[in-house]
């Protein structure tokens, strides 16, 4: 079995800064692309930020500048460093990883549970 376990989230001021981390444990073969999503309150869940092996990033617009992804594959870990926050980036952030649990089979998507973020105006 695979699990992802995001922690980090908490309740921030405004203009404050927090670092999401998520881990990746169970049996894994290897894990190829690794992103953050996030769903507020009332709104259909979005990708934030998405990071490849090899370490391409990509971005939704309204975080560009003020969130970094990144990831550590021997540890199997993905961050999202989170700066500048507004009111707006208040959600639950989940993390999802693209990955083969063995040689034999075909990757597939996981996700963690979530953590919450809450920025305050």
């Amino acid at each position: 079995q695979v699990q992802l376990v995001e922690s980090g989230g908490d309740l921030v001021q405004a203009g404050g800064s927090l670092r999401l981390s998520c881990a990746a444990s169970g049996t894994i073969f290897s894990i190829n692309a690794m992103g953050w999503y996030r769903q507020a309150p009332g709104k259909q869940r979005e990708s934030v930020a998405s990071i490849t092996t090899s370490g391409s990033t990509n971005y939704v617009d309204s975080v560009k500048g003020r969130f970094t992804i990144s990831r550590d594959n021997a540890e199997k870990m993905v961050y999202l460093q989170m700066n500048s926050l507004k009111p707006e980036d208040t959600a639950v952030y989940y993390c999802a990883a693209n990955i083969k649990s063995t040689r034999l089979v075909v990757a597939k998507d996981y996700w963690g549970k979530g953590t919450l973020v809450t920025v305050s105006s």
